[in-house]
């Protein structure tokens, strides 16, 4: 499949998803919370419905996994090849908070890998966007759009990570490391800072699920990183359990 004739109606969509979402987010909008205790909003279901109506009027023959949708029998998955998959808004608490770090988030998967993915972060006016064996890209404030690509790190490595999720094994990672500095990023942003060469690596011991990672994943695949288990394998998609190992991404220099 050429993912790149894809790629500028992926864009689209997850920008229409985008200005909903900005809407909702400058208005008084209420927090509910799911069975997990994890928030949502009225935007990660308009965000949702949005995205699942382009996706299925670009292609009707690839399925769509979506945090926000019915969940899929594995039964059926089992048999899924190629899929897309969704998170309609990655970082609600960020998004609740109002910090601006939140993303939109498409990935098209293909025999468990992410080979094309699209993140837009909305409330900061930036978009990044992967596809497999074709390079990564940013899209800045003013909508100036870069080719991105990872770094090679300097003696103090740049860590990047969430005061939402720091625990006690990241912080043995980190300082594991030796000289360091960190780097604050929300949401699925933490794959894009490495991917355009602003942090190194991003060390994740704590729950994520697929959709949480998988287009951010691509760019930074697509911009010469990588992301592996801490026991140095890629990290899949398309598992019976849609929950992630943990991992750690970073640029091709660490593993």
């Amino acid at each position: 499949m050429p993912y790149s004739s894809l790629l500028a109606d992926v864009i689209k969509i997850a920008d229409e998803a985008g200005e909903k979402v900005l809407r909702i987010y400058q208005s008084d909008f209420k927090v509910s919370y799911k069975q997990d205790e994890s928030p949502i909003t009225a935007a990660d279901i308009a965000s949702h419905e949005i995205i699942v109506k382009g996706l299925r009027s670009l292609s009707r023959d690839i399925p769509i996994l979506s945090e926000e949708g019915a969940p899929a029998d594995w039964k059926e998955r089992k048999q899924w090849r190629r899929f897309w998959l969704v998170d309609p808004i990655d970082g609600t608490k960020e998004f609740t908070q109002r910090s601006g770090e939140f993303t939109v988030n498409i990935a098209l998967i293909e025999d468990g890998e992410p080979v094309m993915g699209v993140v837009t972060a909305p409330a900061l006016k930036e978009a990044f966007w992967g596809v497999k064996g074709e390079g990564a890209h940013k899209r800045d404030r003013i909508g100036q759009i870069h080719r991105i690509r990872v770094s090679e790190p300097q003696a103090t490595k740049r860590v990047v990570a969430s005061k939402n999720h720091m625990n006690d094994e990241t912080r043995t990672f980190i300082k594991a490391l030796g000289a360091h500095k960190t780097i604050q990023a929300g949401s699925s942003l933490k794959f894009c800072r490495i991917a355009e060469g602003h942090a190194d690596i991003y060390p994740r011991m704590g729950p994520t699920s697929e959709w949480d990672t998988a287009a951010a994943h691509a760019v930074l695949l697509a911009a010469g990183g990588n992301v592996h288990t801490l026991e140095g394998q890629p990290l899949q998609y398309g598992k019976e359990d849609v929950l992630n190992p943990y991992f750690i991404a970073a640029g091709n220099w660490y593993f």
